[in-house]
């Protein structure tokens, strides 16, 4: 039997569910950045300061980390072992409507902060960047 002669289901919406999600959930936009680190160390310590930020390249104003997923915030340290890449997730509040290329900067008080320069804005907001 074709697919177009099958009956069209329509799924069910949990009401429940909906009426539990917060309205700041659902208005709210988040920048995802999926970064990756070449490891080419037996081991190595690295880490995230709360201090990085997208920032705006027209206006430079700066979204702020929210959330970060696979590695640690400092002063604590993630430790990768072995030389391979290592991935991890940096969630971002909302860039500017009008943004359309933004870097990623982690402002701290040392050298060796992540800095990854005019990434261009896509739809999405969902981006992948080599940490150098």
């Amino acid at each position: 039997m074709p697919l177009t002669d099958l009956p069209q289901l329509k799924p069910e919406v949990e009401t429940d569910v909906l009426t539990s999600i917060d309205a700041w959930t659902l208005e709210d936009q988040h920048v995802y950045v999926h970064c990756y680190f070449k490891n080419e160390l037996e081991e190595m310590l690295i880490r995230v300061w709360r201090s990085t930020f997208l920032i705006d390249r027209a206006t430079g104003l700066r979204s702020e980390l929210v959330h970060a997923e696979n590695i640690s915030y400092a002063p604590q340290w993630t430790i990768i072992t072995g030389k391979r890449i290592f991935s991890f997730l940096l969630i971002f509040s909302a860039l500017p409507k009008d943004c359309k290329l933004f870097d990623l900067v982690e402002d701290i008080p040392q050298a060796g902060g992540f800095f990854v320069p005019g990434i261009k804005r896509n739809e999405l907001d969902v981006y992948h960047v080599d940490i150098l």
